[in-house]
């Protein structure tokens, strides 16, 4: 039973902490919608999209409305496009037309993003993988609320390293065709190792094969909540700090099993999982980067930062499992450069660097995220930087992910503006030493010896 203390500090937590929902995702299979006839493709997906989410938004907004709780965003993800689109597309054009039919869907629905303009190609390339690949740049152009991922590797099949190189030269040729905005194709561009399922959070999302017709996966959110709960043990020892953090991590995934459970009955969709990420924005008070300090360091990127990120992460997910019987997704401390005001500024006073954010992505739930690079970084070396995150998720058992935005036009120290939850992004320097001996050899980097369990 709830009390009503316990009412009264989930209120304080919302009115006050930047608690939100971060996001509602009901995943839909369009594996039925399969034709050789794009026409006919093209109309099965808008179809069933429209059909079945067609009460999504205003199911979100009912509920946040009863509860008062913020639901940030309503998103779709699809099953991989490549999948779906292989009998019918035949060219780069094709699977761009595929883009957007997602996007006049997501658009006519009402939704934020809609996930799922993806390839898995961990151990290989279908023709279709790599149609779809080269399509990327002009899909992302061309669209406004679809995201692409691309999976690259997994602990079980090693690294696609011809696919790593491919996707250097798609970061940066999208980065090219939308630079009058920002180079914002990128912000909806990521790749991966261990990509899983049922990832409520983009631009990573889409409905896995193994999902059923349909389901509703929700992402909440509260970095406020976990600084301000540390506020009040200042000081005391790690024993304390850890229980201060699960519990509240327990309080803030309940409040994400309540409106998933809720958003299903209504929609008459099956519950999926919860997502709990301490996923930031560029509000104040609602910054991961704000919870290192808190737990002891001057700015993230100081001695001791990749030790406190990974005490937070992992009773992060304890306080998350003891709430829910379905955590998934990422669920852990997301350490975006954009989206968070904290890791802004360390990277302006000098304290972050891009290498000690690669060290501390070994210890995150995800990866490189949402960080801007110069302009003329090489597709070469921008494949490197994915080489090294897609190892770190390989060899680790764990998922990893690069969303770099080569920033056309703009030099270290400048600053991309995107708005919104994406907030801005300082553009950081990087290695300037050549790996293209390297990322140019083809073929795949085979998996780790422990994974080799049967």
């Amino acid at each position: 039973m709830i009390n009503i203390a316990e009412v009264a500090e989930t209120n304080a937590m919302i009115e006050r902490e930047n608690l939100d929902v971060r996001t509602i995702t009901m995943g839909i299979s369009l594996l039925d919608c399969i034709s050789d006839d794009r026409a006919k493709l093209e109309q099965r997906i808008y179809d069933r999209i429209c059909t079945a989410a067609g009460d999504l938004v205003r199911t979100g907004e009912e509920i946040s409305r009863e509860f008062g709780v913020p639901i940030v965003n309503k998103r779709v993800s699809v099953t991989p496009m490549a999948l779906i689109g292989g009998a019918a597309c035949h060219t780069p054009e094709d699977f761009a037309s595929l883009a957007q039919t997602l996007d006049r869907a997501g658009r006519q629905i009402g939704v934020n993003f809609i996930g799922g303009y993806s390839a898995l190609v961990q151990k290989g390339e279908t023709k279709a993988d790599r149609l779809l690949i080269d399509s990327i740049p002009q899909a992302l152009a061309e669209t406004e609320v679809v995201c692409s991922s691309v999976n690259l590797g997994s602990t079980k099949t090693g690294i696609d390293m011809d696919a790593v190189r491919r996707m250097g030269w798609a970061i940066r040729e999208t980065a090219i065709r939308t630079a009058d905005r920002g180079c914002i194709g990128c912000a909806k561009l990521v790749v991966l190792c261990n990509a899983p399922d049922d990832n409520p959070f983009m631009a990573g999302a889409f409905h896995g094969v193994s999902e059923g017709d349909c389901v509703i996966h929700v992402g909440v959110s509260g970095p406020g909540v976990v600084k301000t709960a540390l506020e009040q043990v200042r000081g005391a020892d790690f024993e304390t700090l850890c229980e201060t953090i699960k519990r509240t991590a327990f309080k803030v995934t309940r409040v994400g099993q309540l409106v998933a459970r809720e958003a299903a009955a209504r929609l008459q969709v099956p519950f999926g999982i919860i997502d709990l990420s301490l996923a930031p924005t560029p509000a104040v008070g609602d910054s991961v980067a704000q919870i290192l300090q808190e737990i002891g360091v001057e700015h993230p990127g100081a001695p001791g930062t990749t030790a406190a990120l990974a005490l937070l992460n992992d009773q992060v997910k304890k306080g998350g499992i003891m709430a829910s019987s379905y955590v998934g997704g990422l669920s852990g401390a997301f350490i975006p450069v954009s989206e968070d005001a904290g890791m802004i500024d360390a990277v302006h006073a000098g304290a972050l660097s891009l290498e000690k954010l690669e060290a501390m992505t070994c210890v995150c739930s995800v990866g490189l995220d949402m960080i801007a690079v110069p302009g003329d970084v090489s597709e070469e070396t921008i494949s490197g930087i994915i080489a090294d995150e897609m190892a770190i998720g390989m060899v680790n058992s764990k998922t990893t992910a690069v969303r770099l935005i080569p920033a056309i036009g703009c030099g270290v120290g400048d600053t991309l503006e995107f708005g919104g939850l994406l907030g801005s992004a300082p553009v950081m320097e990087v290695n300037r030493f050549a790996c293209d001996a390297f990322v140019n050899r083809g073929g795949r980097i085979p998996a780790p010896v422990h994974s080799f369990k049967n």
